[in-house]
């Protein structure tokens, strides 16, 4: 399936200059179920969809509490997102231990992405097939990262991970100037709109999303399911039209463009990805 004489080995270079398996890795994010992030100056919202493997499971966690002022919600291999969790907790502990004050959220996204980067420069690691989106709020304000398994990581107003997930960054893309001056419920409804954008066409409902919250003055928890329905209903999600596209994004997602030889192609949802 993708195989080419490059990509037997995480530290082989193609002529081309790419780690062929970095890219798989990066490719796993891609098929997993979506997952979004937006900031304002004081709280950070976190959101992710729901999918279980069949309609006799439940489904995966895909938002994890760091710190009291830390979260994390992931896309790709759920069993990496959470070993990463761990390590992050571990880190804030040992961090508050020390020096008895919260870790910021930029050197702990620092400290997991040098983690993630040395699964790329050794021959019997693999890279972590997950990306995730590092949510939180220190002394310099709010913050959203997204680290990425190649080890590179950036901070975002707002971002979007996963499968579908060029539909919530087209909504969040229109919307983005307004956020930094939005207030915590503004800031929840554009999450369930940009979260609805990923569906296609399937309702949003408090059973199919999960949305987490940090902010001045509120530790980093999830809302449970009647909070998250009762803003689905007071905002009129099931049926209040999101605000129109200018003409030039009137296709939420653009068309691939072709693969390079040996790149990955989307072939559906990895079987370990949910």
């Amino acid at each position: 399936m993708f195989r080419n004489q490059y990509d037997t080995d995480v530290t082989t270079w193609s002529p081309a200059g790419r780690l062929f398996q970095v890219e798989y890795a990066m490719e796993a994010v891609k098929q997993g179920s979506a997952a979004i992030g937006l900031r304002s100056k004081t709280h950070v919202i976190l959101a992710c969809v729901n999918k279980a493997n069949s309609e006799l499971s439940s489904h995966q966690k895909k938002i994890f509490k760091v710190d009291d002022h830390i979260g994390v919600a992931i896309a790709g291999l759920t069993a990496d997102g959470r070993v990463l969790s761990r390590y992050m907790r571990n880190e804030c502990i040992n961090y508050s231990y020390a020096y008895e004050s919260p870790l910021p959220v930029g050197r702990l996204v620092v400290q997991l992405a040098d983690k993630a980067q040395v699964c790329t420069q050794r021959s019997w690691k693999r890279p972590y097939g997950v990306g995730l989106l590092v949510g939180g709020l220190d002394e310099s304000g709010a913050h959203l990262y997204y680290n990425c398994p190649s080890g590179n990581y950036f901070e975002y107003q707002a971002f979007a991970i996963g499968s579908r997930s060029q539909a919530a960054k087209t909504y969040l893309e229109r919307r983005f100037e307004t956020f930094m001056d939005s207030s915590r419920e503004t800031l929840l409804k554009d999450a369930l709109f940009a979260l609805r954008e990923t569906l296609q066409g399937e309702k949003l409902t408090s059973t199919n999303c999960t949305v987490a919250v940090v902010g001045v003055g509120e530790a980093f928890h999830m809302l449970d399911k009647e909070t998250i329905q009762a803003l689905i209903n007071e905002f009129e999600i099931a049926g209040e039209e999101a605000p129109a596209a200018a003409p030039d994004e009137a296709g939420s997602d653009e068309p691939a463009a072709a693969p390079e030889e040996g790149a990955p192609a989307d072939q559906g949802a990895a079987p370990m990805d949910i």
